[in-house]
């Protein structure tokens, strides 16, 4: 279980900085963006991050 956990950590770390490493003009508009939104907007991306996330471990579990 923790190989599985640690795989999937460092899977969301390439993931994570993929865009930060191919453009980062861009990466940066989009933090900016980021930082002119509200708690609640900010809040609601990431709840439907977990969900969506929740849900394609649901639907590829053995």
């Amino acid at each position: 279980m923790s190989d599985l956990l640690l795989g999937a950590l460092a899977l969301m770390l390439v993931v994570e900085g993929l865009l930060p490493f191919l453009s980062p003009k861009l990466w940066r508009e989009v933090f900016s963006r980021v930082l002119a939104m509200s708690d609640g907007q900010i809040r609601f991306i990431g709840l439907s991050s977990m969900l969506s996330g929740l849900l394609l471990l649901y639907l590829n579990w053995p």
